[in-house]
């Protein structure tokens, strides 16, 4: 059983609106609802446990069951971080029939049943796997102010999601991890502290992250662009 964590838990503060930016519309719909559509057509997910901030749930059930979303089996309140409701969503996933577990930004809403297979089947035949995209600006390094080198970018690559992992590599990476850490940036972060390989699968740089003003303009862009 292959089972997606779609967190969704966060506040939005950068968008700085009166609802979380989940549930802000694109073209008329939840952005949560374009994001559960791509997971809701792969054959590679069985299951969709969303992580979500308490106050939402209620209303976010009513969505799902308009919307047609039939692979959703829990939703689980989410942490004060974005790992703490990761581990959360982790937690409600049964051991026993769980394969690969993929995790999932919630403002990403781009991503497609394609790539969501890939990244899958990456972390069946590799155990960890990585949805990532081409890095197209010229990368510095500073500090303090100061320029120190220009990075080599044909070597770098943005940190999409789905992240995906077998289920007892994602559990055992999260075991006794602080998950209040600033550093723990996503889900890759973990595993790669356990020394394993993480296989990087090339998606799109359509695959964006919500997370200011701009980029929901930029993501209104990209629907009429698609439509």
């Amino acid at each position: 059983m292959n089972v997606a964590i779609i967190a969704a838990a966060g506040a939005g503060t950068r968008m700085a609106g009166r609802r979380p930016k989940q549930f802000l519309e694109l073209a008329g719909t939840p952005i949560i609802l374009h994001t559960l559509r791509p997971f809701e057509l792969c054959d590679s997910i069985q299951e969709v446990i969303v992580v979500l901030s308490a106050g939402e749930s209620a209303g976010f059930l009513e969505l799902a069951s308009k919307a047609g979303l039939r692979k959703i089996t829990r939703v689980v309140p989410g942490g004060r971080t974005r790992a703490e409701s990761v581990y959360r969503g982790l937690q409600a996933i049964r051991s026993a029939t769980a394969n690969i577990v993929a995790v999932h930004d919630a403002v990403r809403p781009f991503v497609t049943a394609s790539e969501i297979a890939q990244t899958v089947q990456a972390a069946q035949e590799n155990g960890a796997a990585l949805l990532v995209a081409p890095v197209t600006d010229t990368i510095k390094e500073v500090t303090d102010g100061e320029v120190l080198r220009t990075l080599d970018r044909s070597s770098l690559r943005s940190s999409l999601t789905p992240q995906c992992f077998r289920y007892e590599l994602l559990r055992r990476a999260y075991d006794g991890v602080d998950l209040s850490d600033p550093a723990v940036t996503d889900d890759s972060v973990l595993v790669e502290r356990l020394g394993v390989k993480i296989k990087a699968v090339e998606g799109s740089r359509r695959n964006i992250k919500i997370t200011t003003p701009e980029d929901l303009l930029i993501a209104e862009a990209l629907l009429r662009d698609a439509s």
